[in-house]
């Protein structure tokens, strides 16, 4: 049998690309989905060239998310094609899931927000807050991108929000 020869990602604490939406809120991509799932198929006593890019099915994006005190998060809502899971690894992160009890998660919380599950989140404390952030498959990263971009070209509104968010098959619930 041969060993594969697949190199591994490699993303230092302070790397990543930076994300800001809006004044607040920084994003830091760890993951874009751009190294996981598909490998080329090797053929009998060939190796895989190192130096091409394998084809990948984005199967996991992951992201730092760097929450200021006492911000709010994005408005509550669900995703209809992906899950997420956050884990808190500095100060605490409120999550707020319609109809229930807040949760509190602080640093070492792990939660986890499966496909139609409503949620948001929040920092409603006097100290920063940060979670690490995966969604599987990889294409919502894709969400904050846009994001960013519109935030550059002069804010988020709620309606700019929601049509982004329209992209990637995730809704918001409706208000009361």
């Amino acid at each position: 049998m041969e060993v594969p020869d697949r190199p591994i990602s490699f993303v230092p604490a302070e790397a990543g690309e930076t994300i800001s939406l809006g004044p607040a809120l920084k994003l830091r991509v760890m993951e874009d989905g751009s190294n996981t799932g598909k490998h080329p198929t090797n053929k009998p006593g060939k190796r895989p060239s190192t130096q091409a890019k394998s084809p990948v099915d984005m199967r996991l994006s992951a992201v730092e998310l760097i929450i200021p005190p006492r911000t709010a998060g994005p408005r509550p809502h669900w995703h209809e094609m992906h899950d997420e899971t956050f884990l808190v690894t500095k100060g605490t992160v409120r999550f707020h899931i319609p109809g229930k009890p807040d949760v509190d998660a602080s640093a070492g919380d792990y939660v986890v927000v499966p496909t139609r599950s409503p949620h948001t989140f929040s920092n409603s404390t006097d100290e920063e807050a940060r979670f690490f952030n995966t969604f599987t498959p990889a294409f919502y990263i894709n969400y904050f991108k846009i994001l960013g971009e519109f935030a550059k070209e002069g804010g988020l509104t709620p309606e700019v929000n929601k049509k982004a968010m329209a992209y990637f098959a995730t809704l918001p619930v409706p208000e009361p």
